[in-house]
């Protein structure tokens, strides 16, 4: 789709990232280095480059002269990177800005220009290195998990791991025959064992230490269990190179025996909620097994703290997924090994269980599931146990009680941006409309001025004092929003503490305000520069959502 002036508006507030890049260009600009970005945009999954408007925010049209004979510059494009570039000429009231889109590249193929494929660095264009351009290569090989391992033998399998797929699958299917079948059918039908061999999906779910040793040592799960963020030897440490199968319930085992329960009171009665809840662990490592890189060496490694368990497997996220469509978009690296998880009944359906993490999360008021130190090597998942907001889990059980039906993960993630003072992001618009039907929301002010309030009618009386200090307080709501509105429309000049007084209500004494920003500041939604009077607050660089525009009014 070309775009449009309002699509340019948008991005002249947008931050400048692998898909979007901005030139002034306002006498011209070389064609070689157009064709490198356009190859770099392609190898990175497509985007635009927009000439005629300043890189640096805040952004304005400034106008460019450059490539006048669009037809003719897009077909140099097409001759040299062998890929359908797109040109659309805005004119701006401000000047001419000219905008060239590149799709995302093939499936397994990079994009070389010059004899090299390119890539941003920052502000600069590299060429690729080389583990990025063997994953790329990687693409288009088959499914590493439905592979036969040549000299793999059922022999290799492990019988008691055998007898545990066996039952595991006639609990979910309810089939009396699949409890007779004999061994080496069971595992043909279950495509495990296919007419050349023993596939490497049955040796990680099935296999024996031998086996795996043999075939496969990277299907190894190593646990720790570290009391302190002190370094040195774990105060426990396990490693389990054997069949998942028999893996999975000791793990679990093992978090369990340091699994402390937190209480909070709904009304006259005392509720406990565990630090790690069992499904979300279960779920955090289905997926590290399942969607890891077999290819890679090293262990899944899974690390436990008193608040907090980490996650950590080989390999970065399967092409096409990220943090930010996690919830949308399934794409299971080992596909047999995932199929096999759904056909035991570990998982509801072969590449999914993200969802299911981030509820339960959601619904004990814990932190979401953080990928901070995810990168193209691995992908490292941390669960943050403790309880951040019981008032939030009182609200939750008085929607339960008024049969109120919020039960739905986008409803969830509606809850947590209202909770915490963030902009819901466009994606959930439809859920936090539908809220708002229902009375559960409330909102406040208009256009990109609104806020929304969880309605008082469904907190406890008692909760509703005690509710999280960000939630359906409305006055403290009301005083939050507007310190963000003024922070992040003064953006990189900054704002000033005496700013703030003159703009929030009288009712704020100072000591409120400074607890205010404070508060902001912890959660990572501004950022202060300076000391005392010379202090300045400033929108932060990074937030949960992406910055689109999402305050407006639903």
């Amino acid at each position: 789709m070309a775009p449009t002036p309002d699509q340019l508006h948008s991005w002249l507030t947008a931050r400048e990232n692998e898909h979007l890049e901005f030139k002034e260009a306002r006498h011209g600009f070389h064609f070689e280095k157009l064709a490198k970005y356009c190859a770099a945009l392609a190898n990175e999954g497509g985007g635009s480059i927009v000439l005629g408007v300043t890189d640096r925010r805040p952004r304005r049209v400034v106008g460019s002269a450059a490539f006048e004979n669009l037809e003719r510059t897009k077909a140099g494009l097409v001759e040299r990177l062998r890929l359908r570039i797109e040109a659309t000429e805005l004119l701006h009231p401000d000047g001419r800005v000219v905008v060239f889109t590149a799709p995302a590249r093939p499936l397994g193929v990079p994009i070389a220009f010059e004899g090299a494929y390119w890539m941003r660095a920052g502000e600069d264009l590299v060429p690729m290195t080389p583990d990025m351009l063997r994953r790329i290569f990687d693409e288009t090989r088959p499914d590493f998990s439905a592979e036969v391992c040549d000299g793999a033998r059922l022999a290799d399998l492990d019988p008691r791991a055998v007898d545990e797929f066996r039952r595991r699958w006639y609990e979910k299917s309810q089939l009396p025959a699949i409890l007779t079948r004999p061994t080496g059918q069971l595992l043909r039908d279950a495509e495990l064992v296919v007419a050349g061999g023993v596939t490497y999906a049955a040796l990680i779910l099935l296999g024996n230490t031998a086996a795996l040793s043999r075939y496969v040592a990277a299907a190894e799960i190593v646990f720790e269990y570290r009391s302190s963020e002190t370094p040195g030897p774990a105060s426990q440490r396990e490693e389990l190179r054997y069949a998942f199968l028999l893996a999975f319930d000791r793990i679990w085992d093992l978090v369990n025996l340091r699994n402390d329960k937190q209480h909070y009171q709904y009304r006259l009665v005392m509720l406990d909620v565990p630090t790690f809840a069992q499904e979300s662990v279960r779920e955090t490592l289905l997926n590290a097994v399942a969607h890891r890189d077999y290819r890679q060496p090293g262990s899944v490694f899974v690390r436990q703290y008193p608040r907090r368990l980490e996650v950590v497997s080989p390999g970065g996220f399967p092409n096409g997924v990220s943090v930010e469509n996690i919830l949308s978009r399934h794409i299971p690296r080992n596909r047999r090994l995932a199929d096999a998880f759904a056909r035991c009944g570990l998982v509801e359906r072969a590449g999914q269980g993200a969802d299911r993490i981030y509820d339960e999360c959601l619904r004990q008021g814990k932190r979401l599931p953080d990928f901070t130190h995810t990168d193209e090597y691995q992908v490292a998942l941390t669960l943050h146990g403790e309880i951040r907001d019981d008032g939030f889990l009182q609200f939750l059980h008085c929607l339960g009680e008024e049969n109120i039906d919020a039960t739905r993960t986008e409803d969830l993630l509606v809850f947590d941006c209202v909770r915490r003072g963030r902009r819901v992001p466009a994606e959930l618009r439809p859920w936090l409309r539908k809220l708002i039907k229902q009375g559960v929301l409330e909102s406040s002010g208009r256009g990109r001025g609104t806020g929304y309030f969880f309605a008082p009618k469904f907190m406890d009386s008692p909760a509703r004092a005690r509710v999280s200090r960000h939630g359906p307080d409305r006055a403290r709501a009301i005083a939050r929003a507007a310190i963000l509105r003024l922070v992040r429309a003064n953006g990189e000049q900054g704002t000033r503490f005496d700013e703030l007084r003159t703009e929030l209500p009288r009712t704020l004494t100072r000591d409120q305000i400074q607890s205010l920003l404070k508060e902001l500041k912890e959660e990572g939604a501004i950022l202060v520069e300076g000391a005392t009077r010379a202090s300045k607050w400033y929108p932060a660089d990074k937030t949960q959502f992406r910055e689109d525009g999402s305050e407006e009014a639903v």
